[in-house]
């Protein structure tokens, strides 16, 4: 992967503040791409390997929140 260039900033506050809205935004984008992938009839290992993660990792972050959404879950 190419190295990314990223913009400096004189104050420290500024680059950190970007860098905590920058999780947040892919927090969400996570969390939306797992629920259309479990909806479409995805496996938590596959949902696991396109993240990169474990089976449990993304089970833990996501299971609760998915069940609550409504949406039904595979077992394997």
């Amino acid at each position: 992967m190419p190295a990314v260039e990223i913009p400096t900033t004189q104050e420290p506050a500024d680059a950190l503040a970007a860098v905590a809205a920058l999780r947040r935004l892919a927090d969400q984008m996570e969390d939306a791409a797992v629920e259309q992938a479990m909806r479409a009839g995805w496996s938590w290992p596959q949902v696991a390997e396109a993240l990169g993660v474990t089976r449990q990792a993304v089970h833990k972050k996501h299971a609760k929140r998915l069940i609550a959404a409504g949406v039904t879950l595979r077992r394997r």
